[in-house]
């Protein structure tokens, strides 16, 4: 049964849960089984990361519902250090499926199911009687729960009142000024605010979405606390140039392992 225990260290760097959902995109693209996402899942533990994460939407255009039950042997048979984490919106549909796989980690994201990818946070003040009872679910199954959020600091509260775990901010927008290094360092500087403001009322802090080797290492510097980074676009088009076990091993030296 997997227990929702902290994983993040104010001396430790953030753990790091490679997306298998670009991987299974493009096996999807014809009726055959490759790549596989369990053999690509396997390359990537083999190199170090930390865990797995998948994000199955309704229309299974991405990982495929069959795909969570492999995913979790792997993990379970191979590499029980490791962790789970399934993101998605928490239709009863979603919740079904996390409770038959048992992640150690759930991540809650507010998307429509017509969105391409995450792309905002949730509004937890307005939320929160939605949410309260989910996360209260989740838990009891004993998995920890983690909260997709904007980074803004006068949500954290409301956050932490639904009884989450974590929140895994946004990091669209920061990743976004790879061109900006001004506005970078601007998105950069709302991150770390958001995370501040986390931490100060008793939430660990996750981060993710279009995150490269590039611009992790001043993202941990600013959140030194940061638990985990989850991040799968980015890393799988590493992957293309160096290979999936060299890109594991380049993005845990930017998150400073």
């Amino acid at each position: 049964m997997p227990v929702g225990t902290r994983t993040g260290s104010l001396n430790m760097p953030a753990k790091l849960s490679v997306n298998l959902n670009a991987i299974a995109m493009l096996r999807n693209r014809r009726d055959l089984p490759w790549p596989s996402v369990t053999g690509i899942g396997r390359i990537a533990l083999e190199a170090g990361a930390h865990g797995l994460t998948v994000h199955p939407r309704p229309d299974q255009r991405h990982v495929r519902f069959a795909d969570l039950p492999e995913v979790r042997a792997l993990i379970d048979d191979e590499f029980p250090q490791a962790e789970f984490n399934i993101e998605g919106y928490p239709s009863e549909e979603f919740i079904a499926l996390v409770e038959e796989n048992q992640p150690e980690q759930v991540t809650l994201v507010p998307d429509d199911p017509a969105q391409a990818t995450s792309d905002h946070g949730w509004n937890f003040a307005e939320q929160a009687a939605f949410l309260t009872p989910i996360v209260r679910r989740l838990k009891k199954e004993g998995m920890r729960v983690s909260l997709f959020s904007d980074p803004d600091p006068a949500g954290m509260a409301a956050a932490r009142d639904t009884g989450a775990d974590r929140v895994e901010l946004y990091t669209g927008p920061y990743g976004a000024c790879y061109a900006d290094p001004a506005r970078a360092a601007r998105e950069l500087e709302r991150l770390g605010a958001a995370a501040d403001a986390a931490i100060a009322v008793g939430l660990e802090v996750n981060a993710g979405h279009d995150l490269v080797v590039a611009n992790l290492p001043p993202l941990a510097r600013r959140i030194p606390a940061l638990a985990e980074v989850s991040i799968g676009h980015g890393l799988t088009a590493d992957a293309l140039e160096h290979g999936m076990a060299a890109t594991v091993r380049r993005f845990l030296k930017a998150c400073g392992w």
